[in-house]
């Protein structure tokens, strides 16, 4: 999880942009028990900003017992944030495979297995409910 980028996630979601360390503490201690997807996104924000200092670039100012996000800090997340406006060619499909089917995509035998799996259980945990409840 990377400290910085998750300071400025918080300060952003305050309504003035100042939280005090209690509660910024409370919400790190979140974020940080959340799981990997919060860790990988914050990795993925901070590639884009390498040099990230909240600090030193006055991102955020230390006040009154807490912190605030300035509008520099701000501009910066919305930077990190913001999606390429690469947009990637589609390709044209001829008027008559429009409506053609689309055949599904393969699975790995593994994921195919664990799916027939769960469907075997789903299913016999219905037949139980079923004879006991006759």
């Amino acid at each position: 999880m990377n400290f910085q980028v998750t300071v400025l996630k918080i300060l952003v979601s305050y309504p003035d942009g100042f939280a005090a360390m209690a509660d910024l503490k409370r919400d790190m201690a979140i974020l940080a028990t959340s799981g990997r997807d919060w860790a990988d996104r914050t990795k993925r924000l901070a590639a884009r900003v390498p040099a990230l200092d909240i600090f030193s670039q006055h991102l955020v100012e230390r006040e009154n017992g807490g912190w605030k996000i300035t509008v520099k800090g701000r501009t910066v997340l919305e930077f990190m944030e913001a999606r390429t406006a690469v947009v990637p060619p589609t390709e044209t499909v001829p008027a008559e495979n429009r409506d053609a089917p689309i055949p599904p995509l393969r699975q790995p035998p593994e994921r195919a297995r664990r799916r027939r799996e769960r469907r075997e259980r789903r299913r016999e945990g219905r037949e139980r409910a079923r004879a006991n409840a006759s």
